[in-house]
């Protein structure tokens, strides 16, 4: 696949998601003269334009798929453009992904306003893809309002997807019992709003209930700098009758406009920014000491000693970054 970045920046621009669908596959290649591409046509798109960035994360079952269609379609509906990030788990044997989501949010799919990519999160711990966050200012770029962020499911490494995201909306199925104890707390203390989803039916008065757990499990949290009063919260949703979702909408929108009147908005964003900053240079150390041959091979030379027990992982470790340190 050929790119032409100054042609492809105009398309994105100009809101072609064809153009949007080639740029992410361009950001997410690992190829080095990929990456030298993409980082081109990242710095001619700029960051003038911004979009809401919700995270979603959920329990397994939660229904994360037809909610963020169902609340997709809400949002289309009120003239608003909305791209959904999904990100699929990727086989740590042989790499592959099924990338299914799209195809269980067939409706959101066909919808013009709508930009739906799967893509596989290639091992990476924190339930979101290495270059989901270049991807997010693609889309960004090509004029969506909301860009919503769904990782690989609940865990304590789902946490990452809030240093990418605006809001972390944590997505939860009425349970009982021990439900409570299997969210963990380090993800409970980054979401801005809990929504226990299946309100609807025999699975009402449950959800209520578990509504009301987890609003009291908040309330006993340390109250945080970034958070208006009454968040972070928790709400009952119902994806299949579509209710709530406005309300939760709603909710959403007026802590994001809360934050940036406060300026809290844009902290976070640079917050994040460095963040990144840090994360990149550690990847692009790794790739340095994977790529050239002298290094490599002084990598093997340090795993094998550590393999046969001559080297701690530590020394091992401290040896490899030797001649980056000029020693």
């Amino acid at each position: 696949m050929r790119f032409d970045i100054p042609s492809l920046a105009k398309q994105i621009r100009a809101g072609d998601r064809r153009a949007l669908a080639r740029a992410i596959t361009l950001v997410e290649s690992g190829r080095d003269d990929h990456r030298s591409l993409a980082l081109d046509l990242l710095d001619q798109l700029g960051t003038d334009r911004q979009a809401l960035r919700i995270g979603l994360s959920g329990t397994p079952g939660v229904g994360k798929s037809t909610f963020i269609e169902t609340f997709g379609l809400m949002l289309t509906a009120q003239g608003k453009r909305v791209a959904v990030l999904a990100v699929d788990p990727s086989s740590a044997r042989s790499g592959g992904s099924i990338l299914g989501d799209k195809t269980r949010m067939e409706q959101l799919s066909r919808d013009p306003k709508a930009f739906i990519r799967p893509s596989p999160s290639q091992t990476q711990l924190g339930g979101v893809a290495r270059r989901t966050r270049d991807a997010v200012r693609l889309c960004e770029a090509a004029g969506f309002d909301v860009v919503l962020i769904e990782t690989v499911g609940v865990g304590q490494s789902e946490t990452v997807v809030a240093q990418m995201a605006d809001l972390f909306v944590l997505l939860l199925a009425p349970a009982g019992g021990d439900e409570l104890q299997g969210v963990k707390r380090g993800i409970m203390e980054m979401a801005d709003i809990i929504l226990v989803n299946k309100a609807d039916g025999a699975l009402k008065p449950q959800a209520l209930r578990t509504c009301a757990d987890y609003a009291g499990a908040l309330r006993l949290l340390r109250k945080r700098p970034q958070d208006m009063d009454g968040y972070p919260l928790a709400m009952t949703v119902s994806a299949l009758d579509n209710t709530g979702l406005q309300d939760a909408w709603d909710r959403m929108e007026a802590l994001a406009r809360w934050r940036r009147q406060t300026g809290i908005f844009a902290s976070t964003r640079a917050d994040q920014a460095r963040h990144w900053f840090t994360e990149d240079l550690r990847a692009e150390v790794m790739a340095l000491l994977t790529s050239d041959p002298g290094l490599k091979a002084r990598m093997t030379t340090l795993e094998d000693a550590v393999a046969r027990g001559e080297m701690t992982p530590a020394v091992a470790a401290r040896a490899a970054l030797a001649p980056l340190r000029g020693a």
